[in-house]
């Protein structure tokens, strides 16, 4: 599978459910070629902007879409990498702003072999 098949098979289901994918495709395609990246790496699809362990129990937080996307959305328009917005924010209805980290700080460690 490639990146463009990927986003083939996520785009309506994701938008059924209120997501969508960022209006800058170039961001998109890369965000998804490195979500593939991280299966092959990991066996999952981590976040491509977070520290994956590699371990899937660990990394369940980060997991793409993230537990943490919903949230990240409805406050700020976008999930943390950028990959998935509102459909508000994508028609420029409101301001592009910095969504912060709100994964634990033991797990972004895990991430880095520091537990």
């Amino acid at each position: 599978m490639d990146a463009k098949e990927l986003y083939g098979k996520l785009k309506d289901f994701q938008e059924k459910k209120g997501y969508y994918f960022n209006r800058d495709q170039k961001m998109v395609m890369d965000l998804l070629e490195m979500l593939l990246v991280n299966k092959e790496r990991y066996g999952h699809m981590a976040c491509p902007c977070r520290l994956a362990s590699g371990n899937f129990e660990m990394d369940r937080d980060i997991v793409c879409p993230c537990q943490y996307r919903e949230a990240d959305v409805a406050e700020y328009g976008t999930c943390f990498c950028g990959l998935y917005a509102s459909k508000e924010w994508n028609d420029e209805k409101r301001p592009l702003r910095v969504v912060p980290e709100r994964r634990p700080p033991e797990k972004v460690l895990a991430g880095l072999g520091l537990e």
